[in-house]
């Protein structure tokens, strides 16, 4: 028997199959009997649903493009916030290491309810005052509690509303609010450092809603919101000056009018008062550095992949070469690789190219970093030397190298057009042009007008607010609680419960006195 005559016999007449399956379906329950035709009618309604469709027009296929962007655009602002705020873990974990272990908890607390405060502030009124419009030098037509007319995600001439400022991104209002918010709160974190181990806690949270709601968001209305200062041309991609600078200028004020820690000055020396560790500074750097990816390449507010990856790597070549300069200049010129001194540089780097990171050639970003690096080292033995105090160095490395960054833009950034993503709404070329680029001096003035004016306002409101806060309630714990630690004095509890304690500056004990009548002036 043939392979052919086999197959033929194992097949089953079409007529006995049909058969079949009426049997079977007889045997069903009359339920399940009921299924078959309704399941046939289901099928024939979505054949006759899916004929009746209609073509897609040009129309639909512009809307859903348009509908993908915005999308698209939305989840990468609202992502790269997300990393922008997780930097508050690392502005923790850096500044509560580079502390004494007696005052961890105090620090840990400021840099927790400070976001929550600058929350509350941004939403009020910092956001309206910055970005809603209005004349030069602030936002007036409201915005506070994000209302007002607003018809976002729209751009350019399409758009119809208040903050007229924004409307070169296409996302949804509260994504723009949230992106801006966490910039906001983090210009006031930085006050936290350069302030610790000192101040009363309830004066710290009181400056900080005063320097979100008014101090910050009016300078940032000069250079963001439409203000003179954009008028003029100055331009800071993400916030070298708008917020590092105004965060270090409100942090050497705010060390100014605090004075040193007990013991810091002695004899006319600088008395050495080491973190208690180390290893969480380190860990709170490299959340920064993290946190930065979000910080610089986010304030595209546009799922850009060419400018993205362009920006992202500018800002970490800028980053490793300030932690190289900072590296060699400490080995070289205080005998040893310091490794505050190393987290500094990396952070410098990171600072000093924050406002140029989307105009700058890679290359420039590595000189950027190295000079970056070199001035920290400086500026934080310069500050010790002027007596005021920033056991973190943040003076150092928000404001010097800030300036540094916004001065950078008006030397190396590569003028209109240079890049894709440099072009305005309407197509055109847009952008700084700096000094090494052939631009002469056209961007560098106003950059240095920039800081010279935003400098003075921030140095004029936050002086204001720590004048008026010392004559009130008085700025500074007392001497008997600074010695025993603010984490006991003012919250009522350690960080290291049962641990041994180390002994204060100038061999003063974390649980003793030691100090002297002279160490009352002032309070």
């Amino acid at each position: 028997m043939s392979y052919r005559t086999r197959t033929r016999k194992g097949k089953i007449p079409k007529k006995s199959l049909i058969s079949s399956s009426l049997q079977f379906i007889q045997r069903l329950s009359p339920a399940w009997q009921a299924c078959f035709p309704l399941a046939f009618l289901i099928v024939l309604a979505w054949s006759c649903a899916g004929m009746a469709q209609d073509a897609p027009t040009l129309e639909s296929v512009a809307q859903a493009q348009k509908d993908l962007k915005v999308g698209l655009d939305t989840m990468w602002v609202m992502i790269t916030g997300m990393l922008v705020f997780f930097m508050n873990a690392g502005f923790c974990m850096l500044e509560t290491g580079l502390c004494r272990q007696k005052n961890a908890v105090n620090v840990l607390a400021k840099n927790l309810i400070v976001f929550g405060l600058s929350t509350i502030a941004y939403w009020v009124i910092g956001f309206g005052l910055m970005f809603s419009d209005g004349n030069n030098f602030f936002g007036t037509s409201g915005g506070f509690f994000l209302t007002g007319a607003d018809n976002s995600p729209e751009t350019g001439a399409a758009y119809q509303g208040i903050f007229s400022a924004l409307n070169w991104t296409g996302v949804p209002l509260l994504a723009k609010f949230f992106f801006q918010l966490v910039f906001a709160g983090t210009a006031a974190t930085i006050v936290s450092g350069a302030v610790a181990e000192r101040i009363k806690f309830l004066d710290f949270l009181i400056f900080s809603v005063l320097l979100v709601g008014i101090a910050y968001p009016i300078t940032g209305h000069w250079i963001w919101g439409g203000g003179w200062l954009q008028d003029m041309g100055f331009w800071d991609f993400a916030g070298s000056t708008v917020v590092h600078s105004v965060g270090g200028w409100a942090a050497l004020m705010g060390a100014a009018f605090l004075g040193p820690r007990l013991g810091k000055y002695q004899n006319g020396e600088s008395v050495a008062m080491p973190g208690h560790n180390m290893s969480i500074a380190t860990l709170g750097c490299l959340i920064l550095w993290l946190g930065w990816f979000g910080f610089n390449p986010g304030s595209t507010m546009a799922a850009d992949p060419k400018a993205i990856a362009h920006i992202a790597v500018t800002t970490n070549t800028a980053g490793a070469f300030g932690a190289l300069a900072a590296t060699a200049v400490a080995w070289l010129y205080l005998g040893k690789p310091d490794l505050s001194m190393i987290i500094n540089g990396v952070l410098a780097g990171l600072v000093g190219v924050t406002a140029s990171c989307a105009w700058v050639t890679i290359g420039n970003s590595a000189i950027i970093g190295i000079i970056a690096g070199v001035l920290v080292v400086f500026a934080v033995t310069f500050v010790d030397r002027l007596k005021i105090d920033d056991p973190v160095g943040a003076i150092a490395v928000h404001l010097v190298c800030g300036v540094w960054g916004t001065l950078a833009v008006g030397l190396f950034a590569v003028g209109p057009g240079g890049y894709p993503w440099m072009v305005g709404l309407d197509g055109n070329p847009v952008g700084p042009h700096g000094l090494f680029a052939g631009g002469g001096f056209t961007t560098l003035i106003p950059q240095i007008i920039g800081i010279l004016s935003v400098g003075g306002m921030t140095v004029l409101l936050s002086s204001t607010f720590w004048i008026v806060l010392k004559a009130t309630l008085g700025i500074r714990v007392s001497p008997e609680e600074e010695v025993v630690g603010l984490d006991v004095g003012e919250h009522g509890m350690e960080a290291y419960s049962g641990f041994l304690k180390e002994a204060g500056a100038g061999g003063l004990s974390s649980s003793t006195g030691g100090f002297t009548s002279k160490h009352k002036e002032g309070y």
